[in-house]
């Protein structure tokens, strides 16, 4: 139930904090943030810059997540240390920086924005929206911000209350913030990092796996905020009428009344934009619900699920799409980053955009006419046996699809092959680098009466299907960093990680490429041949991707530290990591050539400690009802069987649950809600009581050691 905003406290170590603050025009080539570049002169500094500012979360439009500097290379990253550390307050920081002019610009928590001097690691300032105080219900499926853009002096972040929001980047106040998702009761959020192009910011939403969401992106005036277009990924009701023709296409591809479920398609996640040719590109999400014999019954490919789909950045019409997905019914959605490249297939020179989605293939797609080049498994995969070139459509394994509604193990897992966590592609190398992972889910839907299905509301978790996981496997639950090539659809090395997920990638033009994993190692690996190089510590969790950038002229890296996001809602995938929400330490590294600075001590591993409960009786049914309510609620945060992942407090350990007024205060009160924690008051009073059991009851298990 617990959630976080990051609060205004830091610690810098390893830098002396003497050093003038330097200006957004410190970088050769880049914008300045004193005087307003023109939207052209920004447009070839973003996607044509000499690598010395990071400016956008990919760094270019084609998303590649590569520095073409090379001061850090193979030859002497062994050397690379150091340079400085900051300390942030409880929050989210599984994300990703960017550095403009020797400012880093980093979105922790609840969207808080700090900017960071990136040569001394001393905070310039802070901006926090206080999105706590306004989510209300929509805090209750997401876990902070990922990400951030740049623009012509100003800085873009979206929120959790559903807010796109204009920051001045020399002073940290507010331009402008629009609500990208304003009807009443509009349960979308914003996690995914805002897209800048052509002097327009283009964004999406989640929230469509807990309500009732029709998916869309919208993209505004980068200058103002004013709305320009929005495009539905999929389809409204049609007795209202349909907002294009493109609508009404897609609407064919559906059966039954999906829009009483919105239908789902949120794009939370994956944006590119091709100057050559103006088109925005969008990798958008699953169905909602997860089921497609309650959200669609009678099938279809229920367009434009689980589709890269391509549209004109001026207007935001249709261009072309490719599904990788028709007719899903796993969360199998392509909301995974996409990535540019310019490859050589058959002898013959191809502009492509690629992604590895969660259904373990790897696309290569030209992105000029959305024709399928090749696509291949770079993963464990039952679903499917392959996808077929000439059409472009999967071969599926019928019995994937559970029809009978009994349980099916299928090949991965919701959570993907592929995670959020962002793959990187060398122009260098030629090789792309996926953070890969190994798991897979049970699915069935027996005991769901897939006729009458209703949402269970209150922004409840609720997927129209049962979901398990088969933990005998020996490759459940592994992860590795995977070198791809593309052009030839072969593994080129394959470095394995611990547990079941890894950090995001990096690659440098000086044929490295960098990762954290769970257990704290960030790495640094050769590009051409996989062999780890050098590694520090980081004492947490590294799961967004790192960035760097050059302040007069020496090159940094600089990396977000600490669990976040939904990886910190698996405790069993960690790797036999342990991350304490209360003490964890999250932080942003910085490291150069030749730096100095260290850590201070890592502490012990956290141990979860149970609370004394002298008065407790078990009540089996009790506690079954309650387990019910957090599983729809709290499992987010709080971890499946209540085993904390970092996320939230570890509730079998809290005080707050032995005192009935209390707990009543904070859970159907609402009292902390400006922490992060959200307010449940559709709760009864019945309702707690069962909550409160179950806890107790998964306290007791911790007393008497059983998981």
């Amino acid at each position: 139930m617990m959630k976080s905003r990051a609060f205004g406290h830091f610690l810098v170590a390893g830098a002396a904090l003497s050093l003038t603050a330097l200006s957004l025009a410190g970088c050769k080539g880049g914008p300045s943030g004193d005087v307003q570049s023109s939207a052209e002169d920004t447009a070839r500094y973003l996607d044509s810059s000499d690598g010395a500012d990071w400016p956008g979360y990919g760094r270019s439009y084609g998303e590649q997540h590569f520095s073409p500097l090379a001061q850090v290379n193979d030859g002497n990253v062994a050397t690379l240390g150091l340079a400085w550390s900051l300390d942030f307050g409880p929050g989210n920081t599984a994300t990703v920086p960017i550095a403009v002019g020797g400012v880093i610009y980093s979105a922790t928590g609840l969207s808080v924005v700090t900017a960071v001097d990136a040569a001394t690691g001393k905070v310039k300032w802070v901006h926090d929206p206080k999105i706590g105080e306004k989510a209300g219900a929509k805090m209750r499926q997401q876990w902070g911000s990922r990400g951030l853009s740049y623009w012509n002096g100003k800085i873009y972040v979206g929120g959790a209350d559903g807010q796109l929001i204009a920051l001045n980047a020399t002073d940290g106040k507010q331009v402008w913030a629009v609500q990208t998702a304003p009807a009443p009761g509009d349960l979308r959020f914003i996690t995914g990092a805002p897209r800048v192009f052509d002097g327009k910011v283009v964004i999406g939403h989640g929230g469509a796996d807990s309500s009732n969401n029709r998916g869309y992106i919208t993209t505004y005036d980068a200058e103002t905020g004013k709305q320009l277009w929005r495009f539905y990924i999929v389809p409204g009701n049609p007795a209202d009428g349909f907002e294009d023709e493109t609508q009404k296409m897609a609407a064919k591809t559906w059966k039954g009344e999906w829009w009483k479920q919105g239908g789902g398609g949120a794009a939370w996640n994956a944006f590119a934009y091709d100057p050559e040719t103006d088109t925005v590109f969008v990798g958008t999400g699953n169905g909602a619900p997860w089921n497609q014999k309650v959200r669609s019954p009678g099938g279809g490919d229920n367009l434009f699920l689980c589709s890269i789909v391509a549209l004109d950045a001026k207007t935001g019409k249709y261009k072309w799409h490719y599904q990788v997905n028709p007719g899903e019914t796993w969360d199998f959605n392509a909301a995974m980053d996409l990535e540019f490249a310019d490859l050589t297939i058959d002898g013959k020179p191809r502009k492509v955009i690629m992604q590895a989605p969660k259904n373990g293939f790897f696309y290569v797609i030209d992105r000029t006419s959305g024709k399928l080049i090749s696509a291949e498994k770079i993963a464990k995969v039952n679903w499917a046996e392959k996808i077929d070139i000439a059409t472009g459509r999967p071969v599926e394994n019928p019995a994937a699809r559970y029809p009978d509604g009994k349980p099916v193990t299928v090949w991965p897992a919701y959570r993907g092959a592929h995670s959020w966590m962002p793959m990187a592609y060398s122009p260098k190398s030629k090789l792309v680098y996926i953070p890969k992972i190994e798991l897979s889910g049970i699915y069935s839907d027996e005991g769901i009466d897939l006729k009458h299905w209703k949402r269970a509301g209150g922004n409840a978790a609720d997927l129209g299907l049962n979901l398990g996981f088969d933990v005998k496997d020996p490759l459940q639950d592994t992860s590795s960093l995977l070198a791809w090539d593309p052009a030839t659809q072969k593994k080129a090395w394959e470095v394995k990680t611990i547990g079941g997920w890894n950090g995001g990638v990096m690659a440098t033009g000086g044929n490295l490429v960098f990762q954290g994993q769970l257990d704290g190692r960030f790495s640094a690996y050769s590009a051409d041949k996989g062999k780890e190089l050098w590694h520090f510590d980081a004492q947490n969790a590294v799961l967004g991707a790192p960035i760097s950038y050059s302040v007069n002229g020496e090159q940094y890296v600089t990396v977000m530290v600490g669990m976040g996001s939904s990886a910190g809602s698996f405790a069993a995938s960690q790797g036999g990591q342990t991350f304490d929400y209360r003490t964890q330490k999250r932080r942003m590294l910085t490291f150069k050539l030749g730096g100095t600075g260290k850590l201070p001590p890592k502490d012990p591993p956290f141990v979860a400690k149970a609370f004394d409960d002298p008065d407790y009786k078990p009540d089996d049914k009790l506690a079954t009802a309650g387990a019910t309510i957090i599983g729809q609620r709290c499992m987010t945060c709080h971890g499946i069987g209540l085993i904390a992942g970092g996320l939230a407090p570890d509730l079998r350990g809290s005080p707050v649950v032995m005192d009935e007024a209390t707990f009543k205060q904070v859970v159907q009160g609402g009292i902390l809600h400006v922490n992060g924690m959200p307010q449940f008051s559709e709760l009864s009073d019945a309702d707690l009581a069962a909550v409160r059991q179950y806890i107790r009851s998964r306290a007791a298990d911790l007393r008497a050691g059983r998981k």
